[in-house]
């Protein structure tokens, strides 16, 4: 009863739900991947389930394939325009992940190689990337490199978190006080002229797309990128994300195709189980040099992160110190994150609905972009390469 494949889904599910929910219930001020992951980790190192509960779950095998679809739904979700529109913010986002780069070479020497290698993508990025140096990192028996990965994935958002919330909120103050002076809304966004976008070929024929439809799509399309990743020797992973981003610019794919499947849900359980072993490999002796690591990869991080854009003038590529501070934390946290942040600093800063909608105006698009640039797109591409490295 206590041992079938059914009842170790259920407690993996189990997990996820209560971290689901305790971040729903505390709005992200706890973090749903935070209380998953410690929620292994404990019952790993106390023995309350086996180290190879996902296994006996039944979500190894789709673990090992899941991530090519995401990675080429995600592709589905690029906006070129908007990120051609908010270039500034773009290549702020950019810089701020080469920072981590100097952090990372700083820390190579106290942390080790492997750790370093394993670490610098995750931080520059989110599930996708943790999924994929953790797996490197376990098939090259570099357990404690992809334990660390997969604690410095738990609790990015913690330490990104009130970091980009200060930046947002000292910059919402700012353009508050300037609109309170004037009435007038200096990010408003300009009206759209001209005639209204044509349906792309999806549109047109979406009761075509069915559910199955776009599912064979979306496995077509990682074949193929499985193909052209053994070809070049780049991670077939960039080559989902490249082919996702133009097969639905060019209007045949559905945009976030996974979600037009009803398949986003369990695809993305799938690629979160995979990570999960790497926790089983940590022990009680191993907590403390863990913690310790990763304490001070967060301090370097942060620290570096004011000093290239709140000292240095890194920041006047995005025009807006506050907010180029805000955006270099946002690959520390990703969609719904940053998200949620900006309409927290708008909430506490605003006094009414018309003062809330200027603060969403100056740092909410920027916010997006930002956690969108690094945690979707290019963190993948730098997995990619990382990973060869190991």
């Amino acid at each position: 009863m206590f041992d079938s494949m059914f009842w170790y889904l259920f407690i993996c599910l189990a997990f996820f739900a209560i971290g689901d929910f305790l971040g729903v219930a505390t709005k992200a001020k706890l973090s749903a991947v935070f209380v998953s992951l410690m929620l292994f980790l404990i019952f790993f190192l106390f023995d309350w389930i086996p180290d190879d509960a996902v296994n006996r779950a039944g979500l190894s095998q789709i673990g090992r394939w899941a991530a090519g679809f995401v990675v080429f739904g995600m592709g589905t979700t690029i906006n070129m325009r908007e990120l051609m529109a908010e270039w500034r913010t773009v290549v702020t986002a950019c810089l701020s992940m080469a920072v981590l780069w100097v952090a990372i070479v700083i820390l190579t020497p106290i942390i080790g190689y492997s750790e370093a290698i394993v670490v610098l993508p995750i931080l520059n990025g989110g599930i996708i990337a943790t999924q994929v140096m953790t797996s490197a990192a376990m098939e090259q028996g570099l357990t404690m490199a992809a334990a660390l990965g997969t604690i410095v994935f738990a609790v990015q958002k913690f330490c990104g978190t009130p970091f980009a919330s200060y930046f947002g909120l000292k910059e919402a103050r700012i353009v508050l006080e300037e609109y309170r002076r004037t009435g007038i809304n200096p990010n408003k966004p300009a009206p759209k002229a001209g005639e209204e976008p044509k349906l792309m070929f999806w549109e047109q024929n979406k009761k075509f797309y069915g559910q199955f439809v776009c599912l064979g799509i979306t496995a077509f399309f990682v074949w193929v990128a499985s193909c052209i990743g053994s070809m070049t020797g780049l991670s077939y992973t960039i080559w989902c994300l490249i082919l996702g981003a133009f097969m639905a610019s060019t209007g045949y794919v559905p945009k976030n195709i996974l979600v037009k499947a009803n398949a986003a849900g369990i695809f993305n359980i799938a690629v979160f189980a995979s990570i999960i072993p790497a926790l089983s490999k940590i022990r009680l002796e191993d907590l403390v040099t863990l913690g310790l690591n990763t304490a001070i990869i967060f301090v370097v991080t942060l620290v570096l992160l004011y000093v290239f854009f709140g000292i240095l003038p890194l920041w006047k590529v995005q025009g807006h110190k506050n907010v180029a501070l805000g955006v270099s934390a946002a690959q520390l946290l990703g969609f719904p994150a940053t998200y949620l942040i900006a309409n927290e600093v708008a909430q506490a800063a605003a006094e009414n609905e018309e003062e809330k909608q200027v603060v969403l105006d100056a740092i909410m698009s920027k916010y997006l972009v930002g956690g969108f640039t690094t945690v979707t797109s290019v963190s993948v591409i730098i997995a990619g390469f990382f990973e060869k490295l190991l």
